[in-house]
């Protein structure tokens, strides 16, 4: 992902997500904190949907809309601010093949992230899988009823950076 492309990332946000609004200082920060693990999933010459991603601890979710200053010096995963794609771009493995770059980046780190709106069946598919953590309740409610906090197990078969 490149500066250039943040526009298209607010508006893929607001179309896939609109009743989880972020500010576009939001994703400006992800990119610039971790942008080797921001992606910009592109097609017919468009942005067709996007992967931000960065070194967070484990068990410790982010509230929606908020900043976050810096990344942990020791990271225990690398966490899965969202994953967002158009309409056109779904159904062709441009989700799964963001996670699989994102494995590879994650550099032997786990990864993370909050699965919402009825997502778990696709984020199982990856290898995810539900962690129970009632720590977590309150912040998973502000990211909707069936929001849920997953993890998948480091993958070994990749290199990559941060």
């Amino acid at each position: 992902m490149r500066e250039a492309d943040l526009p298209a990332v607010s508006a893929i946000a607001s179309a896939v997500h609109p009743g989880l609004p972020e500010a576009d200082g939001v994703f400006a920060e992800r990119l610039r904190l971790a942008p080797g693990a921001c992606l910009a999933l592109e097609g017919d010459g468009a942005v067709l949907g996007y992967a931000l991603a960065h070194p967070w601890w484990r068990g410790r979710v982010v509230a929606l809309d908020r900043m976050l200053h810096a990344l942990p010096d020791e990271p225990e995963v690398l966490y899965l601010h969202d994953l967002a794609l158009l309409p056109a771009a779904r159904g062709s493995g441009a989700g799964a093949e963001a996670v699989r770059r994102l494995a590879a980046i994650a550099r032997g780190l786990p990864l993370a992230l909050v699965s919402i709106g009825g997502t778990e069946v696709f984020w199982r598919a990856q290898g995810f899988a539900p962690v129970a953590d009632p720590a977590l309740d309150a912040v998973l409610r502000s990211y909707g009823a069936q929001a849920l906090y997953m993890e998948r197990a480091i993958d070994l078969s990749g290199g990559g950076s941060c």
